[in-house]
């Protein structure tokens, strides 16, 4: 399932490279350090198979960098209750943003009248998604 699920994000992402890296903290290797500085982002969205350590690691290195640091709790996974809520707390702490992913996406999306707005609402799990998607599309006509 795993591979399934890495395959798909590699499909969406035509031409990024992979970082292949032993690292606990992805941002302590220089690799990925210099391709997120290389985007000129200044907010990163972060998600990651354990989310106290994979996705709250690097969020916790990013506002200590200066940049905001979102992480999309459910799109993240975890081993317990306790880990969960102590990853939670921690990255709170430190100035990490913790929200869910639907709603980050929005936030990216900012207008429901952008072009983009339907597919964006019809790939959330939301269920007033389409409708919204569909006002959004009523919009630019």
């Amino acid at each position: 399932m795993l591979s399934e699920l890495l395959a798909k994000i590699v499909e969406a992402l035509p031409g990024i490279e992979i970082i292949d890296r032993s690292t606990v903290n992805a941002y302590d290797d220089e690799r990925v350090a210099r391709a997120i500085e290389a985007t000129g982002r200044k907010k990163l969205v972060f998600a990651d198979i354990s989310l106290e350590v994979c996705a709250a690691f690097p969020a916790m290195t990013a506002v200590a960098r200066g940049l905001d640091a979102y992480v999309a709790v459910d799109a993240s996974g975890t081993f317990s209750e306790t880990k969960h809520r102590s990853g939670l707390a921690r990255m709170q702490q430190a100035g990490v943003i913790v929200s869910d992913y639907a709603t980050l996406m929005v936030e990216i999306l900012k207008d429901n009248a952008a072009p983009e707005a339907a597919a964006v609402y019809a790939a959330l799990d939301m269920p007033w998604a389409t409708l919204v998607g569909q006002i959004a599309a009523s919009m630019r006509k």
